[in-house]
């Protein structure tokens, strides 16, 4: 731990829940030095006055609340929703790409009001250290890094808990629903508790941006995306910002149950972890765009694409986006897309989407090569030769086991 005389003033990224709220009364005690609660909105559902009323109450000097969701969205999610970039399959990367905006405002922040710490409430156990810490250092290397979870005596959220009654800090918390839950406005994650048994299922109360698929309406709905170089513009022919589009897609999927996700993933620091996720809108784009990628992209851009996907994903939940290796691979992916513009129809229903159909300017389809029928451009004869040559190494090894 630095020594609190070396510690003039710190940033603590604040969310009002457990883990910082505790934080911000231990730093106060610790430091005996202003500390400023920064409280990044990238589209959580929160009531950001009460946030503010209780960092002052806890002993924050200043609360700085920033909103991120535009360059959020546009800066982060639609750059991964371009790449297709999802970590082990399925993880569609939630709190991972808000990590980025989060810690690299948190910096600018820092030095702006002339403090010379940051702190976090990331666990020594999880991602997100690795996540804000790598940020500050790509950005600002000169600030100092205060992470409580890895210096102070609390082991456990339980002890937390216990701590804040001590003190008269209000949390939402119980030892009964210790949940540690992640929301913006790309998803919203659920870890601890009784979901830390992976044979044990998620409660059904547990979700909040999605409605119980089996539970959801029995009338199918139908969504048109228009795309211009892989960036979603369009709800059926309505001009959207990046923020609006998501939050139209997230009811909209929401409603149907679409986007739920429960895995047991694998950390940077090593461990097996069970999250389950909800990720309603941003669903729907990746499977749209793929099917738009699908008619205007080349056969082998397409599939040098998807070798880069889970390259940039697993930077990307390592906490690298601001790497040199990421910036080079998210400009490959953006070299990509300049012919990816387009419509796609996805149709919803009890928690899946499904194309129905798209159309490009830049379709490479060719309805005249591919049918079935009598045609006048294509030689299926030539077909003999092609498949004659891919055989040549088959059938020269065949020879040689022969032999």
């Amino acid at each position: 731990m630095e020594h609190s005389q070396n510690i003039k003033k710190i940033v603590l990224a604040y969310s009002g829940g457990l883990d910082t709220s505790a934080m911000l009364h231990w730093l106060k005690k610790q430091y005996g030095c202003p500390v400023i609660a920064f409280v990044a909105d990238v589209g959580q559902e929160e009531d950001f006055d009460a946030i503010q009323n209780k960092a002052v109450a806890t002993g924050a000097d200043e609360v700085v609340i920033a909103n991120l969701k535009e360059e959020f969205v546009r800066e982060f999610v639609f750059p991964a929703i371009q790449a297709h970039a999802v970590y082990e399959g399925e993880y569609l990367l939630g709190t991972a790409l808000a990590r980025p905006p989060i810690a690299r405002e948190q910096a600018r922040i820092a030095e702006s009001m002339q403090a010379d710490a940051v702190a976090h409430g990331a666990t020594g156990k999880g991602n997100d250290q690795v996540r804000f810490e790598l940020t500050y250092q790509a950005l600002a290397p000169k600030l100092v890094t205060i992470a409580p979870w890895r210096t102070w005596q609390y082991k456990s959220r339980t002890d937390l808990i216990q701590y804040c009654k001590s003190e008269g800090i209000p949390v939402e918390s119980t030892l009964e629903k210790p949940y540690s839950i992640d929301q913006n406005l790309m998803h919203c994650s659920y870890e601890g508790g009784v979901l830390e048994d992976p044979w044990q299922p998620p409660p059904d109360d547990l979700f909040l941006m999605t409605q119980n698929p089996h539970q959801s309406t029995e009338d199918a709905e139908e969504v048109q995306i228009e795309f211009f170089q892989g960036i979603p513009i369009k709800v059926d022919g309505k001009l959207l910002s990046p923020v609006h589009l998501l939050e139209e897609l997230n009811t909209r999927a929401g409603r149907h149950g679409i986007g739920r996700v429960d895995i047991v993933e694998s950390r940077f620091v090593g461990m097996k972890s069970r999250g389950v996720y909800e990720t309603p809108g941003a669903t729907i784009l990746h499977k749209a765009h793929r099917a738009l990628e699908s008619i205007v992209l080349d056969r082998e851009v397409l599939f040098y694409k998807d070798c880069l996907a889970p390259n940039l994903a697993q930077k990307i939940y390592y906490g690298l986006w601001f790497a040199p290796e990421t910036q080079v691979l998210l400009k490959t992916i953006e070299e990509t897309q300049q012919r990816v513009s387009g419509e796609v129809e996805v149709s919803l229903y009890k928690g899946t989407c499904s194309i129905r159909r798209r159309r490009s300017k830049h379709s490479l389809y060719s309805a005249e090569y591919a049918t079935f029928e009598e045609d006048s451009v294509y030689r299926q004869s030539d077909a003999s030769g092609f498949i004659r040559l891919q055989g040549l190494r088959l059938r020269m090894a065949s020879d040689h086991n022969k032999k």
